[in-house]
């Protein structure tokens, strides 16, 4: 982690974060508590990506593969070690100065991935007073509180957070996915078709909306979303074959 403000869930999208996420209740079933995650919620999602070959056969030629250049060095991966050792670290900063906003910040960061939510929630709070626009800071209490199950003051972290940074596609997802957590999957249906309009190769956002719509009993939309999912991630073929039924 650096000083720079950065999702803590680095190289990741959302759903690395949040490991139990909404799902949208069978037609037969009453809405009710979080089932099982859709197939993209895995504890390691890199960002989503269209398919290469697809593209090469679109553009009817082969492209030169541009020179090869050095590798970038792989970054170390921390340890609860590493994040203890950075949670120390806060600690003397703000012991020197208690209204440092950056160490809080960080020392919120490195609790999270301790999974001490509820601590790092009471640094967001502490650096928010100090910064009451950080729109990072509203980012990851939402992520936080999504953790925790606070589902409704979630979702005003990620329209706080929107307020400050408008076209952040993450914090509409995290708003989303928190309103599919209240069975709101009517008012998650925008969230998740605002990410897509800011990046149409989402195919996470493509994944819950097409939930959301199965919830609401949708069936036609359900499937145009899941099958755009699934072709721009595999694993969401999981979810379509759940939610579709032919």
């Amino acid at each position: 982690m650096k000083k720079v403000l950065l999702r803590y869930c680095l190289g990741a999208s959302l759903l690395g974060f949040i490991t139990q996420c909404a799902t949208a209740p069978k037609e037969n079933e009453s809405p009710g508590a979080v089932a099982s995650s859709p197939a993209s919620s895995t504890t390691s999602v890199t960002a989503p990506s269209t398919d290469s070959s697809a593209q090469d056969a679109v553009l009817g030629a082969v492209t030169t593969p541009a020179p090869a250049t050095p590798a970038a060095p792989v970054a170390k991966k921390l340890t609860n070690a590493d994040y203890k050792a950075q949670v120390k670290a806060a600690d003397a900063s703000l012991k020197t100065n208690p209204r440092n906003a950056d160490a809080l910040m960080e020392r919120a960061k490195a609790r999270i991935e301790l999974k001490d939510y509820k601590t790092a929630i009471l640094d967001y709070n502490s650096a928010l007073r100090l910064k009451p626009t950080n729109a990072e800071a509203y980012y990851n209490r939402g992520l936080a509180r999504l953790k925790t199950e606070a589902y409704t003051p979630a979702i005003s972290d990620f329209t706080k957070a929107l307020k400050y940074r408008p076209d952040d596609k993450e914090a509409l997802f995290g708003r989303g996915v928190a309103k599919m957590q209240t069975q709101n999957f009517r008012s998650a249906i925008p969230d998740f078709t605002k990410a897509i309009a800011l990046d149409s190769a989402y195919a996470d956002a493509f994944e819950y909306r097409g939930i959301s719509y199965a919830s609401i009993n949708k069936p036609k939309e359900a499937k145009k979303d899941l099958q755009r999912a699934a072709a721009l991630n595999p694993a969401a073929a999981k979810s379509l074959r759940k939610y579709v039924k032919d």
